[in-house]
């Protein structure tokens, strides 16, 4: 092996992980939706949770974004401790099946089938198609498609330079004598765990193999144990990811390396013990591409086998490893590990910016009820979720800026975009929240109180503002079109009774049944009440333009207005009437 053969394998190597990362990343994209509907399934049966992990590893090819994955999912706490184990569990076989589709590179025959299933036939004819796809095609799916094609074809590629680069190894005495050390349990262990951990990709390590022993000189004794060592390595993943943060996240990662630790503690001696007493013969066998698939594969399953009737004990080994502090944990709304997935972070950006909607609405709801019962534990209730929201706004637009950057499809790019306009919406109507709550205030210190004429025309208006709040959330919580659709009619009823309270106040000031400082707060009240019904607009609007694939709220709600379409019409009236104040 001289030293273009060296660089060969370098390159090669090269090829092979940026293909890998580059067919997992569309892999991911491309199945971002069904991702987010899989991950939705999440349960606390350890078998489920497997099944589930299995899956999402096999879709994405790695184990290792799984994980961390999950770290982010427990550390953001909408997994438990106990439902990360299964998954755990069913992404350390899911990452097997890399090495099932490198195996083909060692496929051997002469019939023609055959020579179709090997690499060197069918690769150049998906690299053709995926370019045709990825340079030619408007669609982003399409796109995202081609780009799987051109991943794989990029990783088999990286796979047959490297298995030419290390072919001429078979006749050096030197490599044989190396892996004859690497046969003893420890040494393989250790070799194939830092190796993985260096490259942080147990499938990308397991291809490095695969590659070494289409030399011929690796035997299936130099195999086995650097396969445990592999597992065992791909936790260093995890382990880096859960640092800073809750003490669950961190049993996470542990009890992802302890499942491999005590596979390989338990499966090795136990298949040397086997060994010697039937007098196996498969240790000195020459190990395949496609044996060394089987032996990932078994070692995975019969770990599964072994540990899932233990995941309680799994789970409380974590504990006694990462013990309590003394101080509670703030749990994180958003984990940035999630970032690495983008429609998973989408969906987890959708959770919170629910949660902050519905404080933005309760807040506004429990303002108004301060105008008739002033407390002023009810008033701090409301500052505190006006601050509430104020946190969610900060945390969800960092976070959602940060998403742009990384590669998204079209539907969680536009997710993304509907997110960004409506958290400064939802913000605004807490915001005026609290202008409510200062109104209350002052009316309970001055003593002040409206006539009984005030009050009637007042709740009126207060009702439309809490049913349009409704709608608007409505739209936005459920993607609900036909909510959505209803909001800018009931908006121009709250406009108009904004308009009619105002002239009724100066009727009766005039006739001296009311006085200029209640004028003052009755003012401030119609303001900000018709300004929440302003936000609900923009929202709806945005759902319903997201809908047409458009984004351009204003020009929507004006061409709603001069359209005078007969369904805004016909809700209109029925507002109108509905919200009339001589009912």
């Amino acid at each position: 092996m001289d030293l273009f053969d060296v660089l060969s394998l370098i390159g090669g190597l090269a090829l092979f992980l940026f293909g890998m990362n580059l067919m997992g990343q569309a892999l991911e994209k491309r199945a971002g939706s069904k991702l987010k509907t899989i991950l939705a399934s999440i349960t606390s049966n350890p078998f489920k949770g497997f099944l589930l992990g299995f899956v999402v590893t096999a879709v994405i090819q790695s184990s290792s974004a799984t994980t961390v994955m999950v770290v982010g999912f427990v550390n953001s706490g909408i997994m438990t401790l106990r439902q990360a184990i299964g998954i755990i569990m069913g992404a350390n076989l899911g990452t097997s099946m890399t090495s099932w589709i490198i195996s083909l590179t060692g496929i051997q025959g002469d019939s023609l089938f055959i020579q179709l299933l090997k690499p060197t036939s069918f690769v150049p004819v998906l690299a053709l198609v995926g370019i045709i796809l990825y340079m030619f095609q408007k669609s982003a799916k399409r796109k995202d498609t081609g780009m799987i094609f051109l991943g794989f074809a990029v990783l088999m590629f990286g796979m047959e330079a490297m298995s030419g680069a290390v072919a001429g190894l078979k006749d050096v005495p030197e490599f044989t004598q190396i892996l004859v050390v690497f046969s003893n349990p420890v040494i393989g262990v250790l070799v194939g765990a830092v190796l993985t951990a260096i490259i942080q990709s147990s499938s990308a390590s397991v291809g490095i193999l695969q590659a070494l022993s289409t030399t011929g000189s690796v035997t299936y004794a130099t195999a086995i144990p650097i396969i445990m060592g592999q597992n065992i390595g791909t936790c260093i993943t995890a382990m880096l990811s859960s640092i800073g943060t809750s003490k669950n996240a961190k049993r996470t990662a542990v009890v992802h390396l302890c499942f491999n630790i005590i596979g390989t503690i338990v499966i090795l001696p136990v298949y040397y013990i086997v060994s010697w007493l039937l007098q196996d013969p498969l240790g000195d066998m020459t190990a395949s591409p496609f044996g060394i698939a089987i032996l990932h594969t078994v070692f995975n399953l019969l770990c599964v086998i072994l540990l899932m009737p233990f995941s309680k004990q799994l789970e409380k080994l974590s504990y006694i490893l990462v013990k309590d502090g003394k101080k509670s944990e703030e749990m994180q709304l958003l984990d940035e590990r999630l970032l690495a997935t983008p429609s998973v972070a989408i969906g987890r950006c959708k959770e919170v910016t629910v949660a902050m909607a519905r404080t933005a609405v309760e807040s506004i709801k429990e303002s108004v009820v301060l105008l008739g019962e002033y407390t002023e534990k009810s008033a701090m209730q409301v500052r505190e979720m006006e601050s509430e929201v104020d946190v969610y706004e900060d945390k969800l637009g960092s976070y959602l800026v940060k998403l742009s950057a990384h590669d998204m499809s079209e539907a969680d790019s536009a997710e993304a975009n509907k997110l960004l306009h409506v958290i400064g919406d939802f913000e605004r109507i807490s915001d005026h929240a609290i202008n409510v709550v200062n109104s209350a205030e002052e009316i309970h210190d001055k003593k002040l109180e409206f006539s009984g004429q005030a009050k009637k025309e007042l709740s009126v208006l207060v009702n439309a503002v809490m049913e349009i709040l409704d709608l608007a959330l409505a739209s936005f919580e459920k993607d609900d079109l036909d909510s959505a659709v209803m909001v800018e009619p009931l908006e121009q009823v709250v406009d108009h009774l904004r308009d009619t309270l105002k002239k009724q106040h100066i009727r009766r000031l005039r006739k001296q049944e009311c006085t200029i400082e209640l004028g003052f707060v009755l003012t401030d009240l119609l303001t900000n009440l018709e300004r929440v019904s302003d936000h609900c607009s923009n929202i709806a609007a945005c759902i319903l333009e997201m809908d047409r694939d458009e984004m351009d709220v204003h020009e929507y709600l004006r061409g709603v207005k001069d359209g005078e379409t007969k369904e805004y019409n016909d809700y209109f009236d029925y507002f109108k009437v509905k919200y009339s104040l001589d009912a």
